[in-house]
C-alpha cells in the first residue's frame, strides 16, 4: 500500500486540513525555520551563543525531519506522536532558552508553535483513533 493509500485510510478527526493545506503551511514555515535556526547555529558556531541554547533547536531539526519517515515510511503511530510531543516540547524550549539572547529568534517561533501546536492535536487524534490498527 502507498504511504497515500495508508494516510488516506486512517480515520482522522472532521477538522483534519486537506494535504494540500498542510503543505502550503509547512512551504510558509520552513523559511523561517531555515533563517532562525541558521543564525542561532551561526552564532553558536562563533561562540556568541552558548551550544546549549544551540541544543533544543538541534534536537528538534532532527525530530522535525524524522517526523515524514516514521509517519510515511514506517507507518508507526505510536512512534510518531511520541516525535511530534518532541517536536512541540522543543519549540518551548527554544523559545526560552534563547530569549534571553536574541528575542527575535524567539518570537519567530510562534506561528512554527501554533502549527505544531494544532498538529500535534491532530496527530494524538489520529493515534487514538487508530490505536490497534495493523
Amino acid at each position: 500500500m502507498s504511504w497515500m493509500d495508508w494516510y488516506n485510510s486512517l480515520a482522522k478527526p472532521s477538522w483534519t486540513p486537506p494535504p494540500a493545506t498542510i503543505g502550503l503551511i509547512w512551504q510558509i514555515l520552513y523559511p523561517i525555520i531555515l533563517v532562525s535556526f541558521g543564525f542561532v547555529f551561526g552564532q553558536a558556531i562563533r561562540k556568541k551563543l552558548p551550544w546549549l541554547v544551540a541544543l533544543p533547536f538541534a534536537i528538534n531539526l532532527v525530530a522535525n525531519v524524522i517526523f515524514t519517515p516514521i509517519q510515511f515510511g514506517m507507518q508507526n503511530l505510536p512512534l510518531v506522536a511520541v516525535d511530534i510531543l518532541v517536536v512541540w516540547a522543543t519549540i518551548i524550549w527554544m523559545m526560552v532558552a534563547v530569549w534571553k539572547h536574541y528575542r527575535w529568534v524567539a518570537v519567530a517561533q510562534v506561528p512554527y508553535f501554533v502549527w505544531v501546536s494544532l498538529a500535534t492535536v491532530l496527530q494524538l487524534s489520529i493515534t487514538a483513533m487508530n490505536w490497534g490498527r495493523p
